[in-house]
C-alpha cells in the first residue's frame, strides 16, 4: 500500500480516536484576520453566542468587522483602517445586558453596540518637535527651499533616532543608578516631545521631483501628530463578576498604556513602558488593585501596577514574542525562536519547551465545566498542539497554517474551538462531552516516571545513631583509613 492509500486509511481512525468533532469547515470564506481580531460574543443577551472578527481585507481595502452565526455570515460593517485589536465588554448596566465591541484600528476605537456604530474614541496628540513646527512655518512663509527642509527634517529624525537607542539600551532596571535613571527619563521624555509626525515622514519618503509638490499642497493644514494602537485588552472596574461592567486598556506605539472609563470614553489613567506593547495580560479591578503583564517588542516582559506610572519589573526573553497568555498566576509566552515559556508573575522562568516548528498563535483552552485550562499553540507545520503546563496532551492536525484562533462558547457549546487559517477558511471543532486529557498521551516532554516519588524507607533508629556519631567524630572517622594504610605500608 502506498503513502497516499495508507493516509487516506488511517483516517477514519484517526477521526475515531479525536477528541474533537468536526462542526463546520470552509475553507473559501476569504477571512484574513489573526487571534487578537476575534471574539465570542452573546451580542443579544439570547444566549446564542456569535464570532466577531475583524478582517484584514486585503490590508489596503475591504476591511470590515463581520458577525457570524452559526456556519453563516449574520451581518457585516465597512471600517476605515486597517484593524489591530478586537475587544467585547460591558459598558453599562442597562437591561438586557447586551456587550459592546471595541475595533481599534489606527488612531481611534470604534465602538460597535447591537452591531452598529455607537461611539468614536480618538487618542490624545502628541506634543510636537519645536525644530520640526519650525521648519513647516518657514515652508508656510515660502522662506526656504526643498533642499534646506529636508537636510533640516534628516537631522531633527536623526537626533531622535540616537535618542530612541539610548532608551532601547537603558532600558528600565531597578539595579541601575538614580543619576543613570534620571538621564533615561529625560531621554525618553524627549524622543517623545521630537518624534516627528507622519506628514514629516511621508515627506522624507519622497523623491526630489515629488517634495515640492506635496509640501504645497500640506503646508497650509495644521500639524498634528498621533499615535496608533497596537493591542487592546478589557479590565473589570469594580466587581469581579462575570458580567460586571469593564474599561478598555489599550498599547500604542508610543510605549503608553491607557485605561479607558467604560461610559464617558475618558483617560482614566496613563501608564509608561520602555519599549512598544505588542501583547497585554490584565488581571485585577481598577478601582482596587491590578497587574497589565506587557510583552515589548524589545524581547522583555515588563510588569505594570496601579501605584506605580512606569513598569518596575523585567525579564528578557531572548527573543521576540508572537503569542502571551495568561494561566492562573503563570505567563505562557511563546517566542520566535519556536520556543514555548512559562514565568510566574514575579517574573521567574518557570520552564520552557522546544517546539517543532514555527509558532503563529497562542490562545487559551479554558473549560471551565471540568476545571480544565491549556494552552492551543498553532504552528507552521499545519497543527495545533494543546499543552497542559509542559506537558502535550493534544495534536489538531489541520489542512492549512492556522493564524486566528478563539475558544469559548459557539452558539449554544461551551467548548467549541474556532480557527482561521492562512489561505482565509474557517474551521469549527466542538471538544467532545467525554474527552480526556492525559499527560503524557502524546510525545514530548519529560516522560511521567520522571515526576513519580521514589518509594524511600524511614528513617531508622541505628541509621540517625550512625549518623550523629560520624558528625561528632568526623576528624577522627576521616583520619583512621589514612592511618591504617601508613601503618600497611611501614609494616
Amino acid at each position: 500500500m502506498d503513502d497516499k492509500n495508507r493516509d487516506v486509511a488511517a483516517a477514519p481512525e484517526e477521526r475515531a480516536n479525536s477528541k474533537w468533532l468536526d462542526a463546520h469547515s470552509d475553507p473559501l470564506a476569504a477571512l484574513y484576520t489573526f487571534s487578537q481580531c476575534m471574539g465570542l460574543a452573546d451580542l443579544h443577551a439570547d444566549g446564542d453566542y456569535k464570532l466577531v472578527v475583524a478582517d484584514l481585507g486585503t490590508g489596503a481595502y475591504n476591511m470590515k468587522l463581520k458577525v457570524y452565526k452559526g456556519t453563516a455570515l449574520f451581518s457585516e460593517n465597512s471600517i476605515i483602517d486597517l484593524p489591530t485589536a478586537l475587544a467585547v465588554f460591558l459598558m453599562d448596566t442597562n437591561e438586557p445586558r447586551t456587550p459592546a465591541v471595541a475595533v481599534a484600528s489606527g488612531s481611534y476605537i470604534y465602538i460597535y453596540k447591537n452591531i452598529r456604530p455607537y461611539f468614536k474614541f480618538t487618542l490624545p496628540t502628541l506634543s510636537i518637535s519645536t525644530a520640526e513646527k519650525s521648519v513647516w512655518d518657514q515652508v508656510k512663509q515660502e522662506t526656504i527651499d526643498m533642499k534646506t527642509m529636508k537636510e533640516m527634517l534628516e537631522g531633527i529624525r536623526h537626533e531622535t533616532g540616537i535618542n530612541a537607542l539610548y532608551c532601547r539600551r537603558y532600558s528600565v532596571d531597578n539595579r541601575l543608578p538614580s543619576f543613570l535613571l534620571k538621564q533615561q527619563n529625560s531621554y525618553r521624555n524627549e524622543v517623545t516631545e521630537r518624534g516627528l509626525t507622519t506628514r514629516t515622514q511621508r515627506f522624507l519618503m519622497l523623491p526630489e521631483a515629488e517634495m515640492q509638490e506635496f509640501a504645497d499642497v500640506h503646508k497650509h493644514t495644521p500639524l498634528k501628530r498621533q499615535t496608533v494602537i497596537t493591542c487592546l485588552d478589557t479590565m473589570k472596574k469594580s466587581m469581579a463578576d462575570g458580567d460586571a461592567v469593564s474599561c478598555l486598556v489599550l498599547g500604542t506605539e508610543n510605549r503608553d498604556i491607557y485605561i479607558l472609563d467604560p461610559e464617558a470614553f475618558t483617560v482614566l489613567s496613563v501608564l509608561t513602558l520602555p519599549s512598544m506593547p505588542v501583547f497585554m495580560s490584565v488581571s485585577g479591578l481598577f478601582d482596587v488593585d491590578f497587574r497589565i503583564i506587557v510583552a515589548c517588542r524589545d524581547g522583555c516582559l515588563y510588569t505594570l501596577k496601579r501605584d506605580a506610572a512606569e513598569a518596575k519589573s523585567k525579564v528578557d526573553l531572548g527573543s521576540q514574542p508572537v503569542g502571551l497568555v495568561r494561566l492562573d498566576k503563570n505567563i505562557v509566552v511563546g517566542c520566535m525562536d519556536q520556543t514555548l515559556r512559562c514565568y510566574s508573575t514575579k517574573g521567574r522562568k518557570l520552564w520552557s519547551i522546544a517546539l517543532p516548528a514555527t509558532i503563529t498563535t497562542l490562545e487559551l483552552m479554558d473549560q471551565q465545566r471540568h476545571g480544565f485550562k491549556a494552552v492551543l499553540v498553532a504552528l507552521t507545520n499545519c497543527q495545533v498542539h494543546v499543552y497542559k503546563d509542559k506537558y502535550l496532551v493534544d495534536v489538531i492536525t489541520c489542512d492549512d497554517v492556522i493564524t486566528g484562533m478563539k475558544f469559548g462558547r459557539y452558539g449554544r457549546e461551551d467548548s467549541t474551538l474556532v480557527m482561521v487559517s492562512r489561505g482565509g477558511g474557517i474551521l469549527v471543532k466542538m471538544l467532545k462531552r467525554k474527552a480526556q486529557f492525559v499527560e503524557g498521551s502524546h510525545c514530548g516532554g519529560p516522560p511521567l516516571t520522571q515526576m513519580q516519588k521514589l518509594n524511600i524507607p524511614k528513617k531508622t533508629k541505628l541509621f540517625v545513631d550512625q549518623t550523629m556519631r560520624e558528625r561528632d567524630n568526623c576528624v577522627c572517622e576521616f583520619f583512621k583509613p589514612l592511618n591504617f594504610t601508613a601503618d600497611f605500608i611501614l609494616s
